[in-house]
């Protein structure tokens, strides 16, 4: 491990400013997926990585490769990539730390006169955030692997009602070249990839620990379009017994879903569940007992067991309530994904960095989604990193801290220089 090397964070603390600057939409970060602020992180992320003298090549899907490179350009490299898009009124380090992580570790490496064996590159991802903007997951980075879907680009942007295949084509990108699978990565031309990101939940600053390694990124399965259907009546002249009351369903699933969660982390199993939305029809009025109502929910975990079993008790549950309450229970498309565990060896790596480092670190789970699956599940090495983070994301108030930046971008930085050779 060499011990001379330390990545250029004052570069990636200026580059987090400038990016800040130029997409800051009076509340917090706008950078729209295949849109003005993506583009415009683009350039700013572009114009840096051709003042380090890094060679720079853009995919069909618009997909920036920063390479620098190694002496057996012909070997398989090494890809340190995140997203630059953000949600709406989002944060500034969500997606953009692992991309500025990544030119910190190789301005880092040119600065330290390092040649590596083989070529490391920098991937500056499109439309990760999936759930704010293209509902689909990861097309960016499947498309830069050659794996996207043909069907995925005729999905439609939530804001605008156009599809994928629109934007990339108005940004100037060539979206039958991407339904023809073209790319510049090949999953067998990719030795491993590494993503860092911010911790999205509370654990590394409850416990006070400014690295995870991730283990794994979950499997879920959700229901975007739930609904309960009862009967309309007026509140005033309804007795309960004559009630078909939707939302008091809906309250009860919900309440007694959670508590089987509980039961279920008491008997070890370790899952999420949300109910991402919980609201009355909009018929629903002042004076009405509520007909209708709608959810969605979302359960995860890393392990499929876990999912299934939080799953099995919701599907217990909905005819029981159905019966006593009189209503109807309309689940709708369940959509799934499966757990995807980051590679051993990747992992043990990132350890072996951390640990000659003294840098403290852990091993944790993902919690969200993140372009480190669509690698994975092309079969290359895959990991990540998780930086501690203040006021979890997807809001204005990530607080990264720079100095816990700094530690993960070194973890990363000598785990590339090794993987490198």
């Amino acid at each position: 491990m060499r011990r001379n090397l330390t990545p250029d964070t004052d570069l990636a603390a200026k580059l987090f400013g400038s990016l800040r600057d130029a997409t800051f939409d009076g509340t917090g970060i706008t950078r729209e997926a295949y849109g003005p602020g993506e583009r415009i992180a683009h350039a700013i992320v572009r114009a840096e990585a051709e003042a380090l003298g890094l060679e720079i090549s853009v995919d069909p899907a618009g997909n920036m490769l920063m390479t620098l490179p190694g002496a057996g350009r012909a070997l398989p490299r090494v890809v340190i990539g995140s997203h630059l898009d953000s949600v709406p009124r989002g944060g500034n380090f969500d997606g953009a730390a692992g991309v500025l992580a990544g030119l910190a570790s190789v301005a880092g490496l040119r600065r330290a006169g390092v040649v590596p064996a083989r070529d490391i590159t920098v991937l500056a991802i499109r439309a990760e955030e999936g759930g704010a903007w293209f509902p689909t997951s990861f097309p960016g980075s499947r498309a830069a692997l050659g794996t996207l879907p043909p069907a995925a680009l005729d999905t439609k942007r939530m804001d605008s009602g156009r599809t994928l295949a629109s934007h990339m084509a108005e940004e100037g990108f060539d979206p039958l070249a991407v339904q023809r699978g073209e790319s510049l990565l090949k999953p067998a031309g990719v030795a491993a990839y590494v993503e860092l990101h911010i911790e999205q939940g509370p654990v590394l600053e409850a416990e006070q620990i400014p690295v995870g390694i991730v283990t794994g990124i979950p499997g879920s399965r959700r229901w975007r379009t739930g609904r309960v259907l009862g009967e309309y009546n007026h509140s005033g002249a309804t007795p309960r017994r004559w009630r078909r009351d939707a939302a008091i369903a809906l309250a009860e699933f919900a309440v007694r879903l959670d508590d089987a969660w509980a039961e279920l982390e008491a008997r070890g199993h370790s899952l999420v569940s949300t109910f991402c939305v919980l609201a009355t029809a909009p018929e629903a009025g002042f004076t009405k007992v509520p007909g209708e109502a709608v959810f969605q929910l979302d359960i995860r975990s890393v392990s499929q067991a876990s999912v299934d079993a939080m799953a099995a008790e919701l599907h217990r549950l909905v005819p029981e309530i159905e019966r006593r309450r009189g209503v109807r229970f309309e689940l709708g498309t369940e959509m799934t994904a499966a757990p995807t565990p980051m590679d051993a060896g990747v992992q043990a790596g990132l350890a072996r960095a951390a640990q000659a480092q003294g840098i403290a670190h852990r091993s944790m789970a993902s919690g969200g989604g993140h372009d480190a699956v669509a690698f994975a599940q092309a079969g290359v090495p895959a990991g990540m990193i998780f930086v501690r983070n203040q006021n979890g994301s997807h809001n204005p108030h990530e607080a990264m801290r720079l100095e816990d930046f700094a530690a993960a971008t070194s973890v990363l930085m000598h785990w590339a220089a090794e993987a490198a050779g």
